[in-house]
């Protein structure tokens, strides 16, 4: 069972980056699924979620609009598209079940840094 999270890198202000998440071990097409993000000196708190066939997502109000999350069930990857990255956007992100009870183990994570 495992999450491994790539993609993440040092972007300026107004930049792009998109995030993948491979998911190997379990039924991926089974779980709603989240990206979560964690600064330093914070909790961790989800940034978008979105259902098993992925005809539906939510997002944190402070990514709306800027954030598209997606999924290829067939790939068994989830993906974060973050556009207009701000600084305040930078953290470590991570992908995970959307429900706290059927979490998988967490990941590494992919670090993401916006430049000002």
């Amino acid at each position: 069972v495992q999450l491994v999270e790539s993609g993440g890198g040092l972007v300026q202000h107004g930049g792009s980056l998109r995030l993948s998440c491979a998911a190997s071990g379990f039924t991926f097409s089974s779980y709603r699924m989240s990206w979560y993000r964690q600064a330093a000196g914070k909790e961790r708190g989800m940034v978008a979620t979105i259902n098993s066939n992925g005809s539906n997502t939510n997002y944190a109000s402070s990514v709306k609009g800027r954030f598209t999350i997606s999924r290829d069930n067939a790939k068994n990857t989830v993906y974060l598209q973050m556009n207009s990255l701000r600084p305040e956007d930078t953290a470590v992100y991570y992908c995970n079940s959307a429900a706290p009870r059927f979490w998988i183990s967490w990941g590494q994570g992919t670090q993401v840094t916006v430049s000002s």
